[in-house]
């Protein structure tokens, strides 16, 4: 397999988590962001998406993150990300698809960079906005974790809601949003950066990091 990302992508840093946690072994292929490398032809000629993280895996490029963890849960069902039973699946998409769909879509880079551009918004003003979507959703997910009661992990073992948490919370930080108020996301935070696959997947270790260049 071959996975085409960037190292602080969010997108490709839950499908390294993804991947790491299934045992598979990857290819790490950089994809510069700030240079536009996805909207290169020789990228959207494979990915008409143009964006990251890309995988090339049994013979197709595939795209869009949440539709590659469930592909891969279905095509490689050793050591799943889903849980068993019905309602506790329905557990685990529920949390992960608050984070996946409410925040992807406002928060990437290209939106950023459009309010900046178009709408002449200040980096103040940009990391206003950034904030504002992220507490939209990341209050009421820490006020379910909090309503069932978890452990280090949503369940026994982190799965596909960890592979969207962790990068999320990372971004976060970036963005210097206060996650005082949020120990039940804190706690599984810490659990999982203990574990080697979360450190394998992390963007300090990844090979397109400038520091590790």
């Amino acid at each position: 397999m071959k996975l085409f990302g960037y190292y602080r992508s969010s997108t490709s840093y839950r499908l390294r988590i993804a991947l790491e946690l299934k045992g598979l072994a990857y290819e790490n292929v950089p994809v510069n962001l700030l240079k536009d490398e996805q909207k290169g032809d020789a990228f959207t000629s494979r990915n008409p998406f143009a964006g990251v993280p890309m995988l090339e895996a049994d013979g197709r490029d595939r795209a869009q993150s949440m539709a590659m963890i469930e592909w891969l849960d279905e095509a490689y069902p050793e050591r799943p990300l889903l849980p068993s039973s019905a309602e506790d699946r329905y557990t685990a998409r529920e949390l992960a698809y608050a984070i996946a769909t409410e925040l992807h879509a406002p928060l990437n880079l290209p939106v950023l960079k459009f309010l900046a551009a178009e709408y002449g918004k200040s980096q103040e003003e940009v990391v206003e906005w950034y904030r504002h979507w992220l507490a939209k959703t990341l209050v009421p997910v820490e006020a379910r974790l909090a309503q069932l009661g978890t452990g280090d992990f949503l369940f026994d073992a982190p799965g596909i809601f960890e592979t969207v948490l962790l990068p999320q919370i990372y971004n976060a930080r970036r963005f210097e949003y206060d996650l005082s108020d949020a120990p039940q996301m804190m706690r599984i935070e810490a659990a999982c950066l203990a574990l080697e696959p979360f450190q394998r997947a992390h963007p300090d270790n990844q090979n397109d990091n400038p520091e590790n260049i």
